[in-house]
């Protein structure tokens, strides 16, 4: 399906080459997503004093199921630079629409929480026990706040659960902000 294409200009006379160009522009948008309903294009200038020739700004509505996204780019100097620029900006928030619609968005595991169960300083690791009973080892080097010295057998920590090179392992291992 051919993308409907709404093109205006603002002060500058519309060109074949410019419009040819927003088309172009808008019709490959459709590779990144089959969900847009309309895209309008707005061309213009910038009117600025202290400035020598014309600055170009370049807008681009897409309107998508529940949502519109909107780009708007100002301040270059060549017409082809600012489409360039507003359609990159327009193409990375139609991926990341999506891949919200996908539900393709980065999820983090809950966090675990136990207690410092044993350490062993000098050769810089640990066991944390689990509310479960279980233990798991973690490094120094797993420790985020407070520092691996700082830690001291009892101590309450939450930490992220892993697969390491010796099966599971506590990962970004932090002191819990309420006392248990």
């Amino acid at each position: 399906m051919k993308l409907p294409v709404q093109i205006a200009f603002r002060d500058i006379p519309r060109t074949e080459a410019v419009e040819a160009a927003l088309r172009e522009k808008a019709e490959s948008l459709e590779k990144f997503s089959a969900h847009i309903m309309a895209c309008r294009v707005t061309v213009g200038t910038i009117q600025k004093h202290k400035h020598q020739g014309k600055l170009f700004n370049v807008r681009v509505d897409l309107t998508v199921p529940g949502s519109e996204i909107v780009v708007n780019r100002d301040k270059a100097e060549d017409v082809y630079v600012a489409i360039r620029d507003a359609f990159d900006a327009a193409r990375r928030q139609l991926e990341q629409y999506s891949r919200r619609i996908r539900g393709d968005v980065k999820t983090h595991e809950p966090e675990g929480r136990g207690k410092v169960a044993r350490l062993f300083p000098e050769q810089g690791y640990g066991f944390i026990e689990k509310d479960d009973g279980s233990e798991l080892y973690f490094h120094r080097y797993n420790c985020v706040r407070p520092t691996f010295d700082q830690l001291q057998v009892g101590d309450v920590v939450h930490f992220l659960e892993e697969t390491g090179g010796e099966g599971l392992q506590a990962n970004r291992v932090h002191a819990g902000r309420h006392a248990a």
